[in-house]
């Protein structure tokens, strides 16, 4: 095998608490990730040409040592020294700086492919130990499904997959720095804490009501102070039907999730209508152990 194709699935927080800081400053997190069918294409192949290129769509992100997709190849080069060169094609559909887990996706799609062309026989559990050396979301985004995240992130328990429903996506035309939002959390008096272990309890009985009614985000209210809008866009889904809806992550992403597809649709057509977000999608969960 000389190429191979990968789609890299996009994430969403279904759920995000904090639970402490290390002395080292990262923020220690109990968050459930699930993974949804929006993708980007990430195409490994070997090359005549030594070294390590990379070439993408998206004309803004960089391709060289500042990707972690170039990260993620150099790791297993200078491992297994391997003397192939490699080519990465990125063709980039998920949002950038949206909360959804985009770079580290494309950075596990590459460990994948490059164990694969160049037949380097890692399970998965080993890629994800390796993973973890370029992001806290790589393993998870290796991993795939429903997953309880813990430590900073790269802590995993496999949980049991979430309830399909429909899913609608919507960005606002804004980026979000995660340092930023981590940075003023301690600065929000009494933050409401997500109730982690009612939503596992509740995916495991297969309710989406009561999953609705237990999710929660820590990093939405210093998202949301500085920039209003993703407040509005949560408001709009909900008056359009959304049993629940969200902000990913540290944001600005914000996702709903709807009992039947006409709702959605609906929902969709208002989102847009509203000139709020300038990238709104359907999606649906994503499911990988059927």
């Amino acid at each position: 095998m000389d190429e191979m194709t990968v789609k890299a699935l996009a994430k969403i927080n279904i759920g995000l608490d904090v639970t402490g800081v290390r002395e080292d400053g990262y923020h220690l997190v109990r968050m459930i990730m699930q993974t949804v069918h929006m993708y980007d294409l990430v195409t490994v192949s070997k090359s005549a040409e030594a070294g390590i290129s990379m070439t993408s769509n998206a004309k803004y992100l960089p391709t060289n040592e500042d990707n972690l997709c170039i990260k993620a190849a150099k790791l297993l080069a200078d491992e297994f020294s391997i003397t192939d060169g490699t080519q990465i094609r990125l063709s980039k559909r998920i949002p950038v700086a949206a909360g959804m887990a985009g770079g580290s996706s494309d950075a596990a799609a590459v460990l994948y492919g490059m164990n694969r062309i160049h037949g380097l026989g890692l399970t998965k559990k080993e890629l994800m130990e390796r993973g973890v050396k370029i992001g806290a979301d790589v393993p998870y985004c290796l991993m795939r499904g429903t997953a309880l995240a813990e430590g900073i992130g790269e802590e995993l328990t496999e949980l049991p997959q979430m309830m399909r429903c429909p899913v609608l996506i919507a960005k606002p035309p804004i980026s979000v720095s995660t340092k930023y939002v981590y940075e003023h959390l301690d600065a929000i008096e009494d933050p409401v804490h997500p109730d982690i272990d009612a939503m596992i309890a509740d995916i495991t009985a297969g309710d989406l009501h009561a999953l609705g009614s237990h999710m929660g985000n820590i990093l939405e209210d210093v998202t949301i102070q500085k920039y209003p809008v993703i407040a509005q866009i949560k408001e709009l889904m909900r008056q359009n039907g959304a049993v629940v809806s969200m902000m990913s992550g540290s944001g600005p992403t914000v996702f709903g999730f709807f009992d039947d597809e006409e709702t959605l649709q609906r929902a969709k057509r208002a989102v847009e209508a509203s000139g709020l977000a300038n990238r709104v999608q359907c999606t649906t969960i994503y499911n990988n152990r059927r």
